[in-house]
């Protein structure tokens, strides 16, 4: 079970943030994104985290922020994964809780069950078959209070309803829908959100220290410093697809992925498109400094059983060593882990592709290479979709050592859409599917 707030610890260990060079050149020599060098790739451990009620392990960090969780279990700590400096134990982060969608009168209402909520940084251990919590740290505003994961405003956002979708709950501009971690060498921890979508710094015991977004999103409200210093291009994203992976380069320097296209100029485009966007980011300098062109594969190929491209995700990326990534390209069934190098030559900073008046935009082209944008070149690792074993909606991934990857998968609390999702006395129907720490060996020689 998850300790009280007495027993809770926090730990400020500093970690590497690059892979060995080693590992490039096997990463470099897996093949072009046509390849499959999987069919020896296998899991080679399973460990799952244990029912935790979800009001016992947030009243413990924030006492009286959950006053009823409707029986849903601890989860969705499986956004994102990041070593913490022993064998076995990794940093992880929640989302902005549960949530799902349930339709009134033809339109979807996304539903927060849960709105005290505060997401949390998660440090776990995969002990054997059993993934347990051993310390958490909740996000918190400069004066303390919690940093809930309701959507921020409501001119941007979707509204937030209660679990039965009858009742609008306010926007909170302290919101956060937190996915990616990494920890700094401080202690402190960066995370990308998908609202804004934005990059904040938290210190060590969480508190939020700045949220860096879009020039132009006028978020204001918030009890933390909001700094407009993103490129504004951003401003549109699509909705709850803002930024999902984050990197820790060996320098310093933080790479943010966008989880989808921009809708550039509308959604239409954004569903339709296979661009999206990796921006590079200054802690020295607080400045983006790069951008970089990211082009998945077709849905297809990707996912095989698949044929809608809006489908198409990045939800984790990975320092490989230099100026290299791992990039995961998936669906909610499938994944893909592709190796880029993020060259000089490949930045699209402050170009016409951040001009949102530029026709066709980004987004709009069918082949951008062709037109002479400088899209990041990439090699396919491991196609885990073709790996026995790998569960769903893998959106968290860490190096454990040169040729063995850690896999998590975010279970989304339990929850399911629809009227379903909870039984006449407001209880949650739980789907079932749990939170899984899953160690995968790649091929040796890839």
């Amino acid at each position: 079970m998850f300790p009280h707030a007495a027993g809770l610890r926090r730990v400020r260990r500093s970690l590497a943030t690059g892979w060995p060079l080693a590992l490039a050149a096997v990463l470099v020599a897996a093949g072009t994104a046509t390849a499959a060098p999987s069919g020896d790739a296998r899991v080679i451990r399973t460990a799952t985290l244990g029912e935790i009620p979800l009001g016992a392990f947030s009243n413990a960090l924030l006492p009286g922020s959950v006053a009823d969780d409707h029986g849903i279990k601890l989860g969705g700590i499986g956004s994102d994964i990041y070593p913490a400096g022993r064998k076995d134990e990794y940093w992880t982060v929640t989302d902005r809780g549960p949530n799902g969608q349930i339709k009134v009168d033809g339109k979807k209402r996304r539903t927060f069950p849960v709105p005290g909520f505060d997401p949390a940084i998660v440090r776990i251990r995969a002990a054997g078959d059993t993934v347990k919590v051993i310390d958490a740290i909740p996000l918190t505003t400069s004066s303390g209070k919690a940093v809930t994961g309701l959507p921020d405003q409501k001119s941007r956002d979707e509204a937030p309803y209660t679990y039965d979708a009858r009742t609008a709950l306010s926007y909170d501009p302290n919101g956060l829908d937190t996915e990616g971690v990494v920890r700094a060498g401080d202690g402190s921890f960066w995370l990308v959100d998908e609202y804004g979508p934005s990059l904040v710094h938290v210190s060590a015991r969480g508190r939020v220290l700045a949220r860096y977004v879009p020039e132009g999103l006028g978020l204001t409200g918030a009890d933390y410093p909001v700094v407009e210093a993103l490129p504004a291009v951003l401003l549109h994203r699509k909705t709850n697809r803002g930024f999902e992976g984050l990197a820790q380069l060996p320098g310093g320097d933080l790479v943010m992925a966008l989880q989808s296209p921009l809708s550039l100029p509308d959604a239409d485009a954004g569903d339709a498109s296979r661009t999206t966007r990796l921006l590079r980011f200054s802690p020295r300098a607080k400045a983006v400094t790069a951008e970089y062109a990211y082009r998945f594969d077709p849905v297809d190929v990707v996912d095989p059983g698949e044929d809608d491209t809006s489908e198409l995700k990045i939800s984790s990326v990975v320092a490989a060593g230099g100026d290299r990534l791992l990039v995961e390209e998936r669906t909610d069934k499938a994944a893909r882990l592709q190796l880029v190098s993020l060259r000089r030559t490949s930045d699209i900073l402050g170009g016409p592709w951040d001009d949102d008046t530029t026709a066709p935009s980004l987004e709009q082209l069918d082949d951008p290479a062709a037109q002479g944008v400088p899209v990041l070149a990439k090699r396919l690792v491991v196609d885990l979709g073709k790996v026995a074993g790998v569960p769903g909606k893998i959106e968290g991934i860490a190096r454990v050592d040169h040729d063995t990857l850690a896999l998590v998968n975010d279970n989304d609390f339990g929850m399911t859409d629809g009227t379903g999702a909870f039984d006449a006395q407001g209880r949650l129907v739980d789907s079932g599917i749990r939170t899984t720490v899953t160690y995968v060996r790649l091929p040796e020689g890839r």
